[in-house]
């Protein structure tokens, strides 16, 4: 009941117009009000009445310190979803804007805003003119009065959609990417900087129309690559080589953690550059984008390389890191690869692996933890799977990471703790889509050799993917690689007779079951066999399936189950070079 008359007191001091009084009472609500994050129902008609008084004084000069009293009460009231109209219209959203340095002045907006405003005007009175402000604000500007409005916008835009048109009719966007170009000038305290990102990545997620006004009209990839460039201190020793300005040579395990500042900004970045070019892998760039696609990737492997104060800060800045390379244009990732081989790097056939290595780590480590791995997992594995699809180092590095040269024959593929068998494992995991996905990496570092993926998977781990694709008689996908041999361990010579393929061990022989039986009680057990299987398909607990020649699995038929009690079943063809898969 205190905070019900507390929020009439202050309702009553704002009525007055005096602004010693207003900036009193709202001084004493917002501290009040500071932490609050949920609201009654009780009082939203008092809330939004006090967001109307707030907004009418914001549309007056006022001094600076009544200024930023009234926004830190829009930041507190908007955190409220259900009484957010005092600030989803034209005229509350520019005054916002005008606040926060990033309003657009143009014809279009101004007309817009001149017909919405008119409606507005003849239902809820009179409103002052809404104060005018170029999308930068002077070199005196009060930085936590702009972060304030920047916050209550971002909370606008969270919570309605209505106030997600206004920011694009607005075209807010245009105004944030105007000091987004000052990422080198110090002039920006970092509240301001984030909140800038913070806005820019919300217009993004929510409205696709600034997706597409960001990236192309505002070069949305440049733009945001020199804010990663001024937040993490770069400096390019070659054109596609990034290193931290000072610190040029210095091996990434010697160098100075990234602050909590820059991390926070980077993270930011990464997400609106996910934002605006989650559709650019599926399609084809120029010249030019390509360049810029490239220019990012360099950026984007000194992020990997780079490591954040903490453990737990590190790993999502990495998250962010390898789910925007997922979505560069394939024929760009051959930048992980650029940089010179230095004393302490990773080399394998002269080239430096340190991206394709801590992508390994990362993805194992993810893998591990086996929580949502769809969300966790899939982005890393994808990428390391496409580029060992188009980059021979890349594949021939990791198979010697993930499949060595096959030793154990005893265990089953899917038994153990070695990277192999823990991808193996979610060859039949519950989800498709991981299913799919770790089945599909091993398959390249084969080479989409079918006869080596069965070697290293076992031909009953192997089958999902193999059916999918048709290739359940063996041979190759439609694949580029290079023709090769594979040098077999002494250990797999031996035992590869015995080896079982459905299962990739060797195992006990096994009493033939139809020992001793003559031919005529072979052809009854193989009837009760097929009566069996008739009775389920019929009841429609199976659907029974049989290899057609095209490779593909295909529903069989009563006359189908009839022939082959009367016909020996047809053994699949032996896949040529069963044995030979040197890498290449």
């Amino acid at each position: 009941m205190a905070m019900k008359m507390d929020l009439n007191v202050t309702i009553e001091q704002m009525e007055t117009g005096e602004q010693d009084a207003a900036l009193k009472a709202l001084q004493s609500y917002n501290k009040e009000m500071n932490q609050c994050f949920t609201f009654s129902t009780e009082e939203e008609q008092d809330r939004e009445r006090l967001g109307e008084l707030v907004l009418g004084f914001l549309n007056r000069e006022l001094q600076p310190s009544c200024q930023l009293a009234c926004l830190e009460t829009v930041r507190i009231l908007s955190r409220d979803k259900n009484c957010l109209n005092p600030f989803i219209s034209h005229s509350a959203m520019s005054t916002l804007a005008g606040y926060a340095g990033i309003a657009v002045e143009s014809s279009a907006i101004s007309e817009c805003t001149q017909q919405v405003e008119g409606q507005e005007e003849g239902e809820g009175g009179e409103e002052e003119e809404v104060r005018k402000e170029t999308s930068q604000p002077s070199e005196n500007a009060d930085q936590e009065v702009i972060s304030e409005a920047l916050k209550s916008i971002c909370n606008i835009l969270l919570h309605n959609q209505t106030g997600q048109v206004v920011a694009a009719d607005l075209q807010l966007i245009k105004g944030v990417a105007e000091r987004l170009k000052q990422s080198h000038d110090p002039t920006w305290n970092h509240e301001v900087r984030f909140f800038d990102l913070r806005l820019t990545f919300l217009l993004t997620a929510l409205r696709v129309d600034t997706r597409a006004l960001l990236a192309q009209e505002l070069h949305g990839i440049r733009l945001l690559g020199n804010q990663l460039d001024a937040t993490l201190g770069l400096c390019w020793p070659d054109s596609l080589e990034t290193a931290r300005a000072g610190f040029e040579g210095v091996p990434p395990e010697e160098m100075p953690l990234l602050s909590r500042e820059q991390t926070e900004l980077a993270m930011e970045s990464l997400k609106i550059l996910f934002n605006i070019t989650f559709d650019t892998a599926k399609r084809k760039v120029d010249e030019e984008e390509a360049a810029e696609y490239r220019h990012l990737g360099a950026i984007l492997r000194h992020c990997l390389m780079s490591l954040a104060d903490g453990e737990e800060r590190t790993e999502e800045f990495h998250s962010h890191t390898v789910n925007l390379l997922g979505n560069l244009p394939l024929t760009c990732l051959d930048v992980l690869l650029m940089p010179k081989v230095q004393h302490g790097s990773i080399e394998y056939m002269g080239v430096n692996m340190d991206a394709v290595s801590m992508l390994t780590a990362f993805m194992e480590k993810r893998l591990d933890r086996g929580h949502k791995l769809k969300e966790t997992l899939l982005p890393s594995l994808n990428l390391l799977t496409e580029s060992a699809r188009i980059h021979r180092e890349t594949r021939k590095f990791l198979r010697s990471k993930v499949l060595p040269p096959l030793r154990d024959v005893i265990n089953r593929p899917e038994v153990g703790g070695a990277l192999r068998n823990k991808l193996v494992r979610l060859m039949t995991h519950i989800d498709t889509d991981v299913k799919d996905c770790a089945a599909e990496f091993l398959f390249v570092l084969c080479k989409e050799s079918v006869s080596r993926f069965i070697k290293y998977t076992g031909y009953g781990n192997a089958a999902g993917l193999l059916a999918a694709r048709g290739l359940l008689r063996g041979g190759r996908d439609s694949g580029n690689y290079s023709e090769d041999e594979d040098s077999e361990t002494e250990e797999y010579r031996e035992a590869k007779a015995h080896i079982n393929p459905i299962t990739g061990v060797v195992e006990e022989e096994q009493p033939d079951p139809m020992e001793g039986m003559t031919e005529e009680q072979k052809e009854i057990e193989a009837m009760k066999l097929v009566h069996m299987f008739d009775k389920l398909s019929r009841n429609n607990l199976i659907q029974p399936m049989q290899l057609g020649m095209d490779g593909k699995l295909r529903a069989m038929t009563q006359g189908d189950l009839h022939n082959h009690s009367h016909n020996p079943v047809l053994q699949p063809e032996e896949p040529t070079n069963s044995g030979s898969e040197d890498e290449s």
